[in-house]
């Protein structure tokens, strides 16, 4: 527990328009991007709060987040409304305003912090272990998607530019294999022929997108599954961690979802015989994605899900190895080879789901008609 009297984490949650005065502040959870605590007042209504300290070295643009964040999150309270204000409130995050109404406060030390009402009785997992989970999450996700489809993505700022753009990502190894920094170009060259095979095919989504065949919309673009919060009966109850929420592809979430989902191995597995996939977490999760998403997507965009299927692990996989090029110095490693482990591992599921491309293929297509 801080020190109620000296901490600056006191000192910037009194900036919010909270009820009651505060009775201790505690870390929360294990993000590894912001700091995160639950601020505990005497309010009669009971009620806690999320403080966090945005880290602006990864969101420099913490005006627009925040607007980006807003904007997001009043669209769907107006969606929910008729179900009232204690219901929406559980369903969607909720932003407590500093006390002179702006959406954040940034302190004396550069600090930006902000504000959300704490959604009590909730949970979330890590690691999607049944499909029952899976088709939990593919419908958190899908709901999440469907109910932003109207707002024009347009009124989203880029957060982070070329997040999911694998030109980009290309671009940037190209630039570490001819800087070869520490000298390990030369070690590598097997996995660089496999991934310039890849590589053209791996822009099918960025070539749809340009000829205006996808349209651009509002999408999460960070859909792992513990950003899905769920209620002591594991059902469903809110998407959280909004940072990334900006304009995009549906593939995009479909495809980092799946990702991580249907490897029956960690990410940075050493052994690659050990990642096979899990094809009835992919089931369950794409029945449940296309349960809430498939009444609003396009043909053209239910077609390009398969493409971001493959486009997530391999584009991970080329960030990967581009920070091992550049000697380590994105990633955090645990051994000088952690990197190219990753990228290995990110591969060989590639190449999983290329030997079984006609098996998802199909539970995809199947998906659509239930």
């Amino acid at each position: 527990m801080f020190d109620c009297k000296n901490s600056s984490v006191i000192a910037s949650a009194n900036h919010f328009d909270i009820e009651g005065d505060i009775e201790r502040v505690d870390r929360f959870g294990s993000g590894h991007i912001n700091d995160t605590f639950c601020v505990k007042t005497n309010s009669s209504n009971g009620k806690s709060y999320l403080l966090q300290r945005i880290n602006n070295q990864i969101f420099e643009n913490v005006a627009g987040l925040m607007e980006n964040t807003r904007i997001v999150l009043d669209h769907l309270k107006e969606k929910l409304a008729h179900l009232g204000k204690e219901v929406v409130e559980k369903k969607t995050l909720t932003l407590i305003p500093t006390r002179d109404g702006a959406l954040f406060h940034h302190d004396e030390e550069d600090g930006y912090w902000r504000m959300f009402l704490l959604l009590e009785g909730t949970k979330s997992y890590d690691i999607v272990e049944t499909p029952a989970q899976a088709h939990s999450g593919g419908r958190a996700f899908g709901d999440f998607q469907k109910q932003l489809s109207d707002l024009d993505a347009r009124r989203l700022v880029e957060i982070l530019p070329n997040f999911h753009n694998i030109d980009f990502r290309m671009e940037n190894l190209r630039k570490a294999i001819d800087n070869d920094a520490v000298g390990r170009v030369h070690d590598v060259q097997d996995i660089l022929d496999y991934i310039f095979e890849r590589e053209e095919r791996m822009r099918a989504i960025l070539l749809m997108g340009g000829r205006g065949d996808l349209p651009l919309r509002i999408t999460h673009n960070d859909t792992k599954f513990n950003n899905v919060l769920l209620d002591q009966e594991d059902r469903v109850q809110c998407v959280i961690d909004l940072d990334t929420v900006m304009p995009g592809y549906v593939a995009y979430d479909f495809g980092d979802a799946i990702r991580t989902i249907i490897n029956s191995a960690a990410e940075d597995e050493a052994d690659t015989t050990k990642i096979v996939l899990n094809i009835p977490l992919f089931k369950a999760y794409t029945e449940g994605y296309m349960s809430e998403a498939k009444d609003f997507l396009s043909e053209t965009e239910i077609e390009s899900l398969l493409h971001g299927v493959f486009l997530l692990p391999f584009m991970q996989a080329v960030r990967f190895l581009t920070d091992y090029l550049n000697g380590d110095t994105y990633y955090k490693i645990h051994y000088p080879t952690h990197n190219l482990v990753r990228t290995n591992a990110q591969l060989k599921l590639v190449q999983e789901m290329e030997l079984h491309q006609d098996q998802l293929s199909a539970i995809l297509e199947e998906s659509v008609n239930i």
